[in-house]
């Protein structure tokens, strides 16, 4: 079986490409990256009985075709995914994260190979307490041009299942938690474990201290990847893949637990609003997943990362 990662270098990515050889028997990974954030460490040290080939490539420029020939499945991770960022960047998340996808799926539509696909629980914004796949329209409200890409993929998406027959599967992942080679630390549990960890204050918008979201632990994110593969789950749906929802105060007692003490910092951030919701992940569960992970134990994963520090 041929299993090609795009991005394959990234925070999910690099873990995954280590993770695929323990849930699948004689596989080729092959991973596509353009170093853009240069983490070739992500590359070191891969488990040596799994056939693994690198090829530094561009998904916006690059004739794909080679790699895709007698490929079984496509996990399409490249994406640029700062939201803050974004407001910055319009027109450059536009061209990576949309034209990429487009292009992703052209060569998958040629090849006939079977993508999943990932898009964002920050699609939602509602005042809802909670909110499924099957919220009114009004529920999806992203809240940065990040977002407002991945809810535009997700219709290119569908829009090749129907008519192209691409057979593919969309998965909104929660905010990640948890620790891989190729981890950064702009994601919010990461970022608030980086600070606390250097004695830094934790800073929170100041909105959000007590706002509800969704949290997705990478072995879970993992999991749920081989889980789609591995029962054939290409309807051209959306899935929501949720470890648990917790509020900013929630993570912060949870780091306190192992970092007593930790100093608040309350910040202005073009994203903030007054939305507070939970994320059900039951149509996943309902095909038969198993959630196995915490955000607890992810927030102590990445801690561990800094206990040589002497605070």
């Amino acid at each position: 079986m041929k299993i090609i990662v795009t991005g394959a270098l990234g925070h999910i990515g690099s873990k995954l490409i280590r993770d695929l050889p323990v849930f699948f028997d004689d596989i080729e990974v092959i991973m596509i990256d353009n170093f853009h954030t240069q983490r070739y460490t992500s590359l070191f040290n891969l488990p040596q009985s799994t056939k693994y080939k690198f090829y530094e490539m561009d998904i916006l420029s690059d004739n794909l075709d080679g790699i895709f020939h007698s490929a079984n499945y496509v996990i399409h991770l490249a994406a640029l995914t700062e939201a803050s960022s974004s407001f910055e960047n319009v027109k450059e998340y536009e061209s990576v994260n949309y034209l990429g996808t487009k292009n992703i799926l052209e060569a998958s539509k040629k090849h006939s190979v079977k993508l999943i696909h990932f898009s964002s629980t920050s699609v939602y914004g509602t005042k809802k307490d909670l909110v499924d796949e099957n919220c009114d329209s009004e529920d999806l409200n992203p809240q940065s041009p990040y977002a407002e890409t991945k809810l535009k993929e997700e219709s290119l998406v569908k829009k090749y299942f129907e008519n192209s027959h691409v057979l593919s599967q969309t998965l909104r992942f929660g905010s990640i938690c948890g620790i891989s080679p190729g981890m950064r630390f702009h994601a919010a549990i990461s970022k608030f474990c980086y600070q606390a960890a250097l004695g830094k204050p934790i800073t929170v918008w100041k909105t959000a201290l007590d706002q509800k979201r969704p949290y997705l632990n990478l072995n879970d994110a993992s999991k749920v990847i081989a889980f789609i593969i591995k029962k054939e789950l290409f309807n051209g749906g959306v899935y929501n893949v949720v470890t648990s929802n917790f509020s900013v105060r929630q993570i912060i007692n949870e780091i306190e637990k192992h970092i007593p003490n930790v100093k608040i910092e309350l910040v202005e951030n073009k994203i903030m609003n007054n939305f507070s919701y939970n994320v059900s992940a039951q149509k996943i569960i309902n095909e038969g997943f198993e959630f196995s992970s915490s955000i607890e134990n992810g927030i102590i994963d990445t801690l561990s990362l800094f206990k040589s520090i002497k605070l």
